[in-house]
């Protein structure tokens, strides 16, 4: 199985993410544990399944 860190603005804030949606500039987030995240004002800019690397960044208005 393939499970991912989220790199947010350079940072790793989640690992063993194996979920995620994408609802506006919400993306929402579940790890192996069923635990959720939800980051705000945020786009993804890569996934990278050979890393496991899924990178957000903040939005910028």
């Amino acid at each position: 199985m393939c499970e991912f860190n989220i790199i947010l603005d350079g940072a790793t804030v989640f690992s063993d993410v194996i979920y995620v949606k994408v609802d506006g500039n919400t993306v929402t987030a579940k790890n192996i544990m069923g635990e959720a995240k939800e980051y705000k004002d945020v786009k993804i800019t890569e996934v990278n399944v050979t890393t496991t690397r899924l990178v957000l960044e903040t939005n910028k208005f």
